[in-house]
């Protein structure tokens, strides 16, 4: 027998015919519909009501009696026209609970959302959930050139598969930084590439005046706005963590206040690390979370009654071995569920994340990955940050790790479609005609339902194992290669008005010749 012709050789050959003939279809062929999703399932509450009233009376008795610092001039200035006890030596700032509660109140219970293309509107709140990518990290990984720093081609890379997956409602900040842009001009590009590779809504980072400022003239131009119309209704987002324990810092509490007073939404989250930054015990540190949350929520609505903000937690806890930070434990899951407790109790929209602590896309990312979202999802957050490509601890963005979490975000959304139970569904008439000897393959009820009976995974392998390896025996993290190259080699922008592009770019390279936004550097 010749070499050619031999069993390896074939199975060899017939591998690499199988890879090429899958490498012709689209990976996202048969991805979900865009579809903002919403829970069909309750939110589980590990607390009775009257734990959430004990956390509740704890938090209140931290504003009241030890207080929160506010590092922001302003911001003390807004407190003090509230009558709220303000040091501004020590930048400490008490308030009375009532009082609290009064501004509370005033933040709407749903935030609608719209972008630049309407189609894309999105809605936080009750049982609506939306995921977006992983965003921040200074690190980017892949199998071909391992881990190394962001550029901005990676930035773009993934902001271009965000815009790709229906999975994915939003873009949060950028998905890996590019370090390979100046700080200073680091905002103009980003925001101007997420604007034009992406149509989906936008978060920018409240890190200054001239940042959000700018932020809010491209989202503004992006849609073809005027400024009225711009502040009319919500088209963009931020974030800010408070700097725990009990500290809100200058920047970000300086663009929250200009987001709010545009009407634009700030979500707030403490980033309370059990044992660290917070209490060793959860339910301390959600109280420590919960005052410093309420707080900045309290201000928010001074500065613009009716200003669209969500109650964000980012309680985990810390390996008391090492002091690093730990994600998807279950102390993370209890967490994000009393936290869901809390946001529901003061009627609030609700933000959690998909975090890990796994530093490669191995069995612990996603173990740790699928307590993330159980935690998040069962808790009924609306809104879940991180929720495609974080890796250790948000120190990387993975490329091969948002395709793997693609996968358990799709069938999340699936697996919370409303059930239905009526005479089709319950299939007595099948039964009956497949009856004890038959099978139900061929039967009718089969045939009309089949080519949609059940979920198509985007990644998952479910041939048998020798299919499998004469399909090249691929793991899923190489699959996961495969997948997110084709995509991008397959990605297409949304349209945007060549006038309003061109408005676009003048502002930025206004703001580029003027300097940017002023940095240490």
């Amino acid at each position: 027998m010749l070499a050619s012709e031999s069993p390896a050789i074939k199975r060899q050959s017939k591998r690499k015919r199988n890879a090429a003939q899958a490498a012709e279809r689209s990976f996202l062929a048969d991805q979900l519909d865009w579809a903002p999703p919403a829970y069909s399932d309750p939110p589980i509450e590990p607390i009775d009501a009257d734990g959430i009233t004990a956390i509740h009376n704890a938090s209140m008795r931290v504003l009241e009696d030890i207080g929160i610092l506010f590092l922001n001039d302003a911001a003390l200035d807004v407190f003090t026209k509230q009558g709220c006890i303000v040091d501004y030596d020590t930048k400490s700032v008490r308030m009375d609970r009532h009082w609290v509660m009064q501004q509370v109140a005033k933040a709407p219970s749903h935030v609608t959302i719209t972008p630049r293309n309407p189609d894309r509107t999105i809605t936080f709140g009750g049982r609506h959930f939306n995921f977006g990518q992983v965003a921040s990290p200074p690190n980017v990984m892949d199998l071909d050139q391992g881990r190394r720093a962001g550029t901005r081609v990676d930035f773009q890379n993934f902001v271009k598969l965000a815009q790709s997956y229906n999975c994915i409602h939003f873009s949060c900040g950028y998905p890996v930084e590019p370090l390979d842009m100046h700080p200073s001009m680091r905002h103009l590009d980003c925001l101007y590439d997420k604007l034009i590779l992406t149509d989906k809504v936008i978060h920018a980072y409240s890190l200054g005046t001239e940042r959000i400022e700018d932020a809010m003239e491209m989202v503004r131009i992006a849609g073809g706005l005027s400024h009225d119309e711009f502040e009319a209704k919500p088209r963009m987002f931020t974030n800010i963590n408070s700097t725990s324990p009990l500290k809100h810092d200058w920047p970000m509490l300086d663009g929250a206040m200009r987001m709010a007073a545009r009407n634009q939404m700030v979500v707030i989250s403490p980033f309370t690390l059990a044992g660290a930054m917070a209490p060793v015990t959860i339910i301390g540190a959600i109280v420590q979370q919960n005052a410093e949350a309420l707080a900045a929520i309290a201000l928010l609505q001074s500065v613009r009654e009716g200003a669209p903000v969500m109650y964000g937690a980012f309680t985990s806890n810390v390996d008391m071995k090492t002091g690093a930070p730990a994600f998807g434990t279950p102390e993370f899951v209890r967490a994000m569920q009393i936290s869901g407790q809390m946001a529901r109790h003061y009627n609030l929209p609700f933000r959690a994340s998909n975090a890990n602590a796994a530093n490669v896309p191995d069995a612990q990312a996603v173990w740790e990955l699928a307590f993330s979202l159980q935690g998040s999802c069962s808790g009924g957050a609306n809104l879940i940050y991180h929720a495609a490509g974080w890796m250790e601890g948000g120190l990387s963005a993975s490329f091969e790790k948002f395709v793997i979490d693609c996968e358990m975000l799709q069938q999340i959304i699936y697996a919370q479609r409303p059930i239905i139970v009526d005479e089709a569904s319950l299939a007595v008439s099948a039964i009956e005609e497949v009856g004890p000897h038959g099978h139900f393959f061929g039967c009718d009820h089969t045939q009309e339902r089949y080519r949609d009976a059940f979920y198509t995974p985007l990644l998952s392998d479910w041939r048998n194992f020798e299919n499998w390896e004469d399909a090249g025996g691929l793991w899923a993290h190489q699959r996961a290669n495969t997948h997110f190259k084709q995509v991008l080699a397959e990605y297409m922008p949304p349209p945007m008005d060549s006038g309003i592009h061109d408005e676009l770019l003048d502002l930025v390279n206004r703001r580029k010749a003027e300097g940017g936004a002023p940095t240490d550097f």
